[in-house]
């Protein structure tokens, strides 16, 4: 078996690696209103990307947006 700095070891190493897909992974997950809102070319997109910080601390005011995302008015090209 390991002994107890092998597994200090093996654990500052893994928390390094969890970091880097977990930190990326989370971010896309917490702005998932925003990347809707920019691919279906929403027109309040700055507002939904403001509201999604702090409506990510909350599940419904979350899924609230993702709603608003999907149902905002198109852009009008100019």
């Amino acid at each position: 078996m390991f002994e107890p700095s092998e597994w200090l070891h093996l654990y500052e190493q893994s928390s390094t690696g969890f970091l880097l897909w977990f930190v990326p992974l989370f971010l896309v997950i917490y702005f998932i209103p925003t990347l809707i809102a920019m691919f279906c070319n929403r027109r309040h997109l700055g507002k939904i990307a403001l509201a999604n910080i702090p409506a990510g601390l909350s599940v419904i005011a979350w899924f609230g947006l993702i709603g608003v995302a999907f149902s905002g008015k198109l852009r009008t090209k100019k």
